[in-house]
């Protein structure tokens, strides 16, 4: 059971790794249309675009990619938690 919950939360991390360069990406003039970029689209949009819907931009300034980390951060605490209870 141990090995799973670690599991779960290396793939969270990577995960929030891979939000974290295509973000970056995004400073950088055409480098999201590079073969990583594109793949990092492939993966971080399906989870990005439901946080854009309903997060409106400030002025020019995409805030939704930070609610979406608290809400990996809130998946990584709550398996801690499911972890501690179950040991």
């Amino acid at each position: 059971m141990d090995l799973i919950f670690l599991l779960l939360k290396r793939v969270i991390s990577i995960y929030s790794m891979a939000l974290i360069i295509y973000i970056l990406m995004s400073w950088f003039p055409n480098a999201r249309e590079t073969a990583i970029g594109r793949f990092l689209a492939r993966i971080c949009e399906p989870y990005l675009e439901p946080f854009r819907r309903i997060i409106p931009p400030i002025g020019m300034m995409d805030i939704s990619p930070i609610v979406a980390f608290i809400v990996l951060n809130l998946a990584t605490s709550g398996l801690d938690r499911i972890h501690f209870w179950l040991n």
